[in-house]
């Protein structure tokens, strides 16, 4: 299911449970997914490894 495909589904089930006032908020969601999504940081984190055992990083700051 694709971005635009969840919107329409998500947009359609509340026209049916008679909630207009969802759909401009859908279409925000739906935005800052797509932002979040296409951000250059998304693809940094991507690539990190699922077995990261660098501790260094993940230490709390004092």
């Amino acid at each position: 299911m694709t971005g635009d495909d969840w919107l329409d589904a998500a947009k359609t089930d509340a026209r049916r449970r008679q909630l207009p006032a969802l759909d401009p908020m859908l279409e925000a969601l739906a935005r800052a997914t797509r932002a979040l999504r296409a951000a250059e940081w998304n693809l940094d984190a991507a690539s990190r490894p699922a077995t990261d055992t660098d501790e260094t990083d993940d230490a709390p700051g004092t």
